[in-house]
């Protein structure tokens, strides 16, 4: 069968107790092409493909490379018929080289001993070919994120993967990086492999793929040539319905300075300067953005504004008042309302009831005792007064967050976090992990608090939520702002900036 695709996968089933992940997908990929995988969370992308590389086994369907069934139980059964995986999480040891990543599992010529000059000349060369350049004998915790991912790639390709699946490869990368590599995966499809490439960012899906498939409730919903698609056309069939991309947002009208950062310096858990002398304000009725590649101090900004780390210089002001080093009760009293990047460990108690985590952080005050007690028919009017406005599906009040899905965390959190009326709302990373859908609502909500008049600071690697939001974007890299932009700036700027570029002129505040 000469004329077959190189991957089909039929009538696809994976049933886990309680949820069918997949309901009898179809899919296949062609000799040369990118075919995109879209969908939300828990669409059943993920189950698809690591049913493909082995890591999980479907209970019904059939897999065919080039017209042949094929049976693949393990990721080396995988590694066999040439297909490789590069995961959004890189799975690389930090300690070993470039080289010694690369070999690992692989058979040596030297027996025991690992034949490395050989593994290093045909890096060198997958990497010439491919615009891969990476030195073999680089120590891998050295290497900056892009490079990690290059090595994820020759791994692949150094056990000649005709079929390679792209698990959100662009998820850590600057627009620059982005460019480059989707340079190297033309090149890839041009020598005539199959690529999968899964993202949730539908311009990129737009600008690489040749067909887009788009899964939701583990159902194909539809399967389009990207000629012939849409960001709206695809969003839609994601969700099922309409969704604004962008919100609307009307004229900002900045108040008074709200947060006032000045010289701040900052170290990391490694005893690095992770923030360098970096300076930054935030109006009323303004939503600031912070742009730039993960990794380059966003975290330890967040967790020294909200008092969960010391600041080794500098000051923090919000509405007027210091709270440098003030204790995090201490700084929420002040006016900030904090929506944390790690949500689970910093914004939420897994165990807890939805009820319990409404009163977490004002358990102690008027609204929720009376007498020195728990006023627990309080507690719950209350938290089914948000659980009503933010739209929160949860079957009760009383149901553990742990068994939530991530949309709806973050949007419990968030309207615990709103409910105090903040001068400052701090939301890092707001829409990681959820939903479209859900994104959607929380972006809403965000420009609705914007426009009463509270002073937002939004911290997002991704760039399309930071200028889709923001009414002046201040790029990070290193620790440092190197500008504050308008978010109408043309994107190419913004990427050189993230790298460590510069900008002359700032936004007006």
């Amino acid at each position: 069968m000469t004329d077959a695709p190189m991957l089909q996968m039929v009538d696809i089933v994976k049933r886990f107790p309680g949820v069918l992940a997949d309901d009898h997908v179809d899919f296949d990929v062609q000799a040369g092409e990118v075919h995109a995988l879209l969908g939300e969370n828990g669409a059943g992308k993920s189950t698809l493909m690591n049913i493909l590389y082995g890591l999980y086994q479907a209970d019904e369907g059939s897999i065919y490379l080039h017209g042949e069934e094929v049976a693949i139980a393990s990721p080396t059964d995988a590694i066999e018929h040439n297909i490789g995986m590069v995961h959004q999480h890189f799975m690389l040891v930090d300690t070993l080289t470039v080289a010694e990543n690369v070999a690992l599992g692989l058979s040596s010529s030297k027996r025991f001993v690992t034949d490395l000059d050989v593994v290093s000349a045909r890096i060198e060369e997958i990497g010439e070919q491919y615009g891969l350049v990476v030195d073999p004998g680089a120590v891998v915790w050295q290497l900056a994120v892009g490079q990690r991912q290059r090595v994820e790639i020759i791994k692949a390709l150094y056990r000649d993967a005709r079929l390679l699946i792209l698990d959100e490869p662009t998820a850590v990368l600057t627009p620059l990086e982005v460019d480059q590599l989707f340079e190297t995966l033309r090149q890839m499809a041009a020598d005539g492999r199959g690529l999968i490439f899964i993202s949730h960012k539908l311009h990129e899906v737009l600008a690489l793929s040749n067909r887009i498939t788009v899964l939701r409730h583990g159902r194909v919903t539809g399967e389009v040539p990207t000629s012939e698609a849409t960001r709206h056309s695809l969003a839609a069939m994601m969700v099922g319905r309409e969704v604004k991309l962008v919100p609307d947002k009307p004229p900002a009208e900045p108040g008074e300075i709200a947060l006032q950062v000045r010289s701040l310096s900052v170290y990391d858990d490694r005893g690095v300067h992770a923030v360098r002398d970096l300076d930054l304000s935030v109006r009323g009725g303004e939503i600031v953005g912070i742009a730039g590649v993960s990794g380059n101090g966003q975290s330890e900004l967040a967790q020294a504004i909200s008092g969960l780390r010391h600041v080794s210089s500098g000051t923090i002001e919000i509405g007027g008042v210091d709270v440098t080093n003030r204790s995090p009760h201490r700084v929420r009293n002040s006016g900030l309302a904090y929506v944390p990047e790690e949500r689970m460990r910093e914004g939420a108690i897994a165990q807890f009831t939805v009820s319990e985590n409404m009163m977490l952080t004002d358990y102690d005050g008027p609204r929720y005792v009376k007498r020195g007690l728990f006023d627990f028919s309080a507690i719950a009017e209350h938290s089914q007064q948000l659980v009503d406005a933010y739209a929160v599906k949860t079957p009760t009040l009383d149901t553990p967050v742990q068994n939530l899905s991530g949309g709806n965390i973050q949007k419990l959190i968030l309207a615990r976090e709103l409910s105090g009326e903040p001068t400052l709302l701090l939301a890092s990373q707001p829409t990681r992990g959820v939903d479209i859908g859900a994104a959607e609502y929380i972006h809403e909500r965000l420009v609705a608090q914007r426009s009463a008049g509270t002073a937002i600071l939004v911290i997002s690697e991704d760039l399309d939520e930071v200028v889709g939001l923001s009414d002046r974007v201040a790029v990070i890299y290193e620790g440092v702002i190197v500008g504050i932009v308008d978010p109408q700036t043309p994107r190419e700027q913004m990427g050189l900036m993230m790298a460590g570029g510069t900008v002359e002129r700032e936004a007006p505040p």
